[in-house]
């Protein structure tokens, strides 16, 4: 019987079978931020077992609250800064250096196809795009990572995703994610590895994989994960070209970690995304989802523009797309935050920040802030928010406020309407005033 990707990867690094399914694995990285990680470090100092098992295997970063807004943000910011000097963690990125941890990591070139990466982040699922596991966790396990270099896990489940069809214009990765977690729910891939395939995701830039990954967690999913190719060697060239003579070299060594034509799945699925329109949600759980539907006028008094899913500058490119020589509705605010400062430099290169500027959105420094509520974007009790983040759970943007998930497209037309709506909406009006 073959193997999965995700079994492959387990098989390779794996220490110990303590029990039952249970394995403990080696990990190539520990990705650590500001906000989960100072409490796992305190927790070390006062067992006195403040260490790290490799410096070199830890990346971390300031990346919710930057810079800190208040006396206790400053303080996780401080614990993070003085554990990185005392551990010798060069790759630790301070306000001015820092960005959205999910879209930093994978840019600085720390993951790679066969890794095993853990986060106290459930987003860290992310980084399955690389052909990589990567996993969320929480404190203990967290702790276990930083001080022994190992995780347990069950020996992984996956669910097999086949996407099929041509996206129509103005759907994106954003849409086949949402119609994925719409189709399953939000407990259809529970403790399992989601793997995307297919024509869609071969098709797909390192940047939209990274979108499916991501919210494989908002459907239970431990993983989300897609197999090695060109595209990922592409994307990586830069910071493994010391180790292959060539790119095909490379790509035939990536190729190992794909799964066999004879695995074992939990589930197989083929999703025909054809037919897709632009996706929204609805409520309060990512698998209420509908298709966007102007004529249903719901207001909104808030749009943000960035996170971990969807603030890279290929999100940027078409959220600007749509907005220029447009502006936003007088009744709404415009926020845009990119992901990274090397997006936020591109982003201005490319003229795509005087884009959003002229539309009427502030634009802020890279940060995780609005998407957990926590800072550059809370909304008040009442109010609507057209978002790109990942989470739409009860209060997640602020207490009583409500989050509507979408692609940077819709996110943009919705800040011209003032109202959900899509681009060839937009595109509509434009028509009729010429």
């Amino acid at each position: 019987m073959g193997k999965t990707i995700a079994q492959k990867i387990f098989d390779s690094h794996k220490v110990d079978n303590p029990a039952g399914d249970i394995n403990v694995i080696n990990l190539d990285a520990v990705f650590c931020h500001e906000i989960t990680t100072p409490v796992a470090i305190n927790d070390l100092i006062e067992r006195g077992i403040d260490r790290v098992f490799d410096p070199n295997k830890i990346k971390a970063v300031i990346d919710h609250v930057t810079p800190s807004k208040d006396s206790k943000t400053a303080t996780q910011a401080k614990i993070m800064r003085d554990w990185a000097r005392k551990q010798g963690i060069k790759d630790f990125f301070d306000v001015g250096q820092n960005g959205v941890c999910h879209a930093l990591f994978p840019e600085k070139g720390f993951v790679r196809p066969g890794y095993t990466i853990i986060m106290g982040d459930s987003h860290t699922c992310t980084h399955g795009a690389f052909g990589a596991f990567a996993a969320g966790v929480g404190t203990t396990d967290l702790e276990v990572g930083i001080l022994k270099g190992v995780c347990a896990f069950h020996y992984p489940e996956t669910i097999k995703i086949e996407i099929t069809g041509t996206l129509q214009k103005n759907v994106f990765a954003k849409d086949v994610i949402l119609s994925i977690i719409g189709k399953i729910g939000v407990n259809g891939a529970t403790n399992k590895v989601m793997e995307f395939t297919g024509p869609v995701v071969d098709r797909m830039t390192m940047e939209e994989r990274m979108t499916l990954c991501n919210m494989a967690i908002e459907a239970g999913g431990t993983s989300g994960v897609c197999y090695p190719d060109r595209t990922t060697v592409d994307y990586l060239w830069e910071f493994i070209k010391n180790d292959y003579s060539s790119k095909e070299d490379a790509l035939e060594d990536f190729s190992k970690w794909n799964s066999d034509s004879d695995a074992a799945y939990s589930i197989k699925l083929t999703h025909d995304i054809s037919n897709l329109k632009p996706m929204m949600t609805v409520g309060y759980k990512p698998d209420e989802v509908q298709e966007v539907n102007g004529k249903e006028k719901i207001k909104v008094d808030q749009i943000y523009i960035g996170s971990c899913t969807n603030g890279r500058i290929e999100d940027l490119r078409e959220a600007a797309a749509v907005l220029k020589n447009q502006s936003i509705s007088p009744d709404v605010r415009g926020i845009l935050s990119p992901a990274t400062p090397a997006v936020y430099k591109q982003a201005l290169k490319e003229g795509l920040i005087d884009i959003f500027m002229d539309a009427g959105f502030c634009v802020t420094n890279p940060t995780c802030g609005a998407c957990l509520g926590m800072s550059n974007g809370v909304l008040a009790s009442g109010e609507v928010c057209a978002s790109t983040t990942n989470r739409n759970f009860n209060g997640r943007m602020g207490k009583g406020g409500m989050v509507h998930l979408m692609s940077p497209a819709v996110a943009a037309a919705t800040s011209i309407a003032g109202f959900i709506t899509t681009p060839d909406k937009i595109d509509e009006e434009r028509s009729q005033l010429k």
